[in-house]
């Protein structure tokens, strides 16, 4: 049996990264597929970043999914765009991460420009013989190979939602649900807000069999104190 281990929603908690890799790694080699946010809110993007494009230890794989805060920091950053909504939303903890100082300017030259293109290159999405990876879902009405960024970046499902996509279980996050995960016959929400609760819920899918999670890996670590209010963009 090979095993898929899927990481929701991480939003700079360098300190679960952490913890998840030394559980996770305690296995035999298999894949992890994180589902985007890396970066915003908390305190640790840099170090996420880092650590995702240097890669898994020998005899893993790992395929980093981009999620729509790393849309609204490479729109930003390269795109040009008014820098308000994304800093407004968790950015200026990511710039802070990367050395800016707490004095309310605006320095994204401190952003390595590759760990920019990094996260301009992830893909949208990952497809197995059973499951979709995916940040925040899918269009049941399109297929797969025709499915718009903006819907794989931040859809969001009926809390009752079950299907999934043409036979395929979808995985995601985005969604956050405080006491989940949320199980669902056709897909399986991961995202538990862990940057706010500390609690982060990764899924363990088995390669062989179709479905939902095997299992689960649940890391619970103290909330870290909020530097302002919450951000109204998941």
């Amino acid at each position: 049996m090979t095993k898929t281990y899927a990481v929701p929603d991480l939003h700079g908690r360098w300190d679960l990264l952490e913890i998840a890799l030394a559980q996770i790694e305690e296995e035999p080699p298999g894949k992890i597929v994180f589902l985007g946010d890396y970066i915003d809110r908390g305190s640790g993007s840099r170090e996420i970043v880092e650590c995702l494009i240097d890669g898994p230890r020998p005899g893993w794989s790992w395929i980093c999914l981009k999620g729509n805060h790393e849309e609204m920091m490479v729109r930003t950053i390269i795109g040009g765009r008014d820098p308000s909504p994304w800093l407004g939303n968790g950015g200026d903890a990511t710039l802070r991460s990367y050395g800016q100082p707490f004095d309310g300017s605006y320095q994204p030259e401190l952003v390595p420009v590759s760990h920019v293109l990094w996260m301009d290159s992830l893909p949208l999405l990952h497809r197995d013989i059973h499951r979709v990876y995916v940040h925040a879902g899918v269009d049941p009405l399109k297929p797969l190979d025709a499915q718009d960024a903006h819907t794989l970046l931040w859809k969001r499902y009926p809390e009752d939602y079950d299907e999934g996509h043409s036979g395929f279980h979808i995985v995601h996050g985005h969604q956050p649900y405080e006491d989940g995960p949320l199980c669902l016959k056709g897909r399986t929400d991961l995202d538990t807000l862990a940057w706010a609760t500390g609690r982060l819920v990764i899924g363990i899918f088995d390669d062989d069999v179709p479905g939902g999670p095997l299992d689960f890996i649940i890391i619970e670590e103290e909330a870290p104190p909020k530097e302002a209010d919450e951000p109204a963009i998941d």
